[in-house]
C-alpha cells in the first residue's frame, strides 16, 4: 500500500517547549518509532510541518541586520533540510539498514493572484504575549494574530497548485525508497507572469521565483497523494480524531464521513479546518480511496480502519467514535 503520512507540528515541537535541537530530536524519535513499522511493510512519504522552525530562523536573522534576513522560501529549504535529516536518521536506526531514505527539497507552486497573498492567515514562529507580539509588529512589519491565549507572528498561505518534484519523488519511491518531501507544505513559488519578464525565448518562457508565504503542509501533503496516487493519506494531529463540539460535555469523534458529509461542519480555520479540507479534497478526487486524521501513536490502529477519523466517497452518512 503507498501510505502518505503528513506529521503535524507537534511531532516536532510541543507546544511551550523550548525549541533546542535535543527537543525536536526527541520529537522526530517519537514520531519514527511510530513510523518505522509503516516504512518496512509499506510504500512510505512522509511530509511535515516546519513553522515554529521557519519563524525562529527568521528570528534569529532578523535580530542581526537586515542584511541577514532571509526570505521565507530560503528558510523553508533550510528547515525542509534540517527536518529531513533528523527524520532521516531517526528512522535510519529503526529500519533494516538497506531500506533506502532520502529527503527530497520539494518546491511548490503557488498563484501570486491568490487571494490569501493579500490576507495573512499562516502561523509562524514562537508564541508572545499580546503586548509583545504587537511591539514586534510595529518593529518589524509583521502582522500578528491571536492562536488560542497566545499570540503569533502570521505570514500568507496560498493554495498549492503542483509539486514540481513528483516525477522523482515517484522514481525514488519504486525504488522502495522511503521518501521524505513535500516539508512546510514545500518551498512556495511562482512563475513570473509574462508581461513581467526582462526575457523570454522558446526554451526558457517562464521564470519560476520564490515567495514570501508559507504553503499549508496537509494541503500541499493533499496534492502530493494524489499525484503519488497514493492509496491513504494520513493527517497525522494530536488528537485521536475530529471532533464536534470540541472541549464540551457532549463532544463526539467523528468516525467515518463523506467528503461533503465533513465539510457541511464548521472547523476552526487556524488548526482543524485545513485538516479536514486536505483530507476531503483527496478522498473526492480519489473515489474509494481513504484520508484519515488522528493520532501518530495511533497509526497501526488507522492502517487496520479502527482508528481516527476516515474520510472516504464509500460513506453515505457521518458516523461517530
Amino acid at each position: 500500500m503507498r501510505v502518505v503520512v503528513a506529521l503535524g507540528g507537534n511531532a516536532l515541537q510541543k507546544r511551550g517547549e523550548p525549541m533546542t535541537v535535543e527537543n525536536q530530536r526527541a520529537n522526530v524519535r517519537l514520531a519514527c518509532e511510530a513510523l518505522a513499522p509503516v516504512a518496512v511493510e509499506h510504500e512510505l512519504v512522509i511530509s511535515h510541518g516546519n513553522g515554529p522552525q521557519v519563524g525562529l530562523l527568521s528570528l534569529q536573522a532578523s535580530a542581526y541586520d537586515e542584511e541577514s534576513t532571509y526570505p521565507f522560501d530560503v528558510l523553508g529549504a533550510q528547515t525542509e533540510g534540517m527536518i529531513g535529516y533528523l527524520i532521516e536518521q531517526e528512522l535510519g536506526n529503526m529500519v533494516p539498514f538497506e531500506k533506502p531514505i532520502a529527503t527530497i527539497l520539494t518546491m511548490t507552486e503557488v498563484d501570486p493572484e491568490d487571494p490569501a497573498m493579500k490576507d495573512p492567515s499562516k502561523f509562524v514562529g514562537p508564541v508572545y504575549t499580546e503586548d509583545d507580539a504587537h511591539r514586534l509588529a510595529a518593529e518589524k512589519g509583521w502582522t500578528v494574530k491571536r492562536d488560542g491565549e497566545h499570540w503569533r507572528r502570521v505570514v500568507p498561505s496560498p493554495l498549492p497548485k503542483r509539486i514540481f518534484e513528483i516525477r522523482p519523488i515517484k522514481q525514488l519511491l519504486e525504488a522502495g525508497t522511503v521518501v521524505i518531501c513535500t516539508g512546510g507544505g514545500g518551498i512556495p513559488t511562482m512563475y513570473l507572469p509574462e508581461e513581467k519578464l526582462d526575457f523570454a525565448d522558446d526554451h526558457n518562457p517562464r521564470t519560476l521565483v520564490g515567495v514570501e508565504a508559507v504553503i499549508d503542509k496537509d494541503r500541499s501533503s493533499s496534492v502530493l497523494a494524489k499525484d503519488l496516487d497514493a492509496d491513504l493519506l494520513v493527517i497525522a494531529t494530536d488528537t485521536d480524531a475530529v471532533y464536534l463540539d470540541w472541549g464540551m460535555p457532549e463532544q463526539r469523534g467523528i468516525a467515518v464521513a463523506s467528503p461533503d458529509a465533513i465539510e457541511a461542519y464548521a472547523f476552526p480555520a487556524g488548526s482543524m479546518g485545513p485538516k479536514v479540507e486536505a483530507a476531503a479534497d483527496f478522498a473526492r478526487s480519489r473515489p474509494g480511496k481513504v484520508a484519515v486524521i488522528g493520532a501518530l501513536a495511533d497509526i497501526t490502529a488507522i492502517l487496520a480502519g479502527t482508528k481516527g477519523t476516515r474520510v472516504t466517497t464509500d460513506a453515505t452518512e457521518v458516523s461517530f467514535h
